[in-house]
């Protein structure tokens, strides 16, 4: 993954579990333009899994994660 993805859209997951991450990913990334990244904190375990799973089935791409201090930060790219 690039260490350098300045993401146009931040989405706040954290403290959120299945399914509402994927949820309010799936709302706001049909608000986004092709081209633009959003980022999604989370700190669901599960999200680790769900993500690149729905970027799959939806067409977008999943560009990876990156560990914070108590949660993680995931990166779409929207298709």
């Amino acid at each position: 993954m690039e260490e350098n993805i300045t993401p146009d859209q931040t989405l706040d997951c954290r403290g959120l579990s299945c399914p509402m991450p994927i949820l309010k990913t799936k709302k706001l990334i049909g608000t986004m333009k092709p081209g633009q990244i959003l980022e999604i904190l989370g700190t669901d375990p599960g999200t680790r899994n769900d993500l690149p799973a729905f970027s799959k089935r939806s067409g977008h791409e999943y560009l990876g994660e990156k560990p914070d201090e108590g949660f993680s930060r995931f990166y779409i790219k929207v298709k």
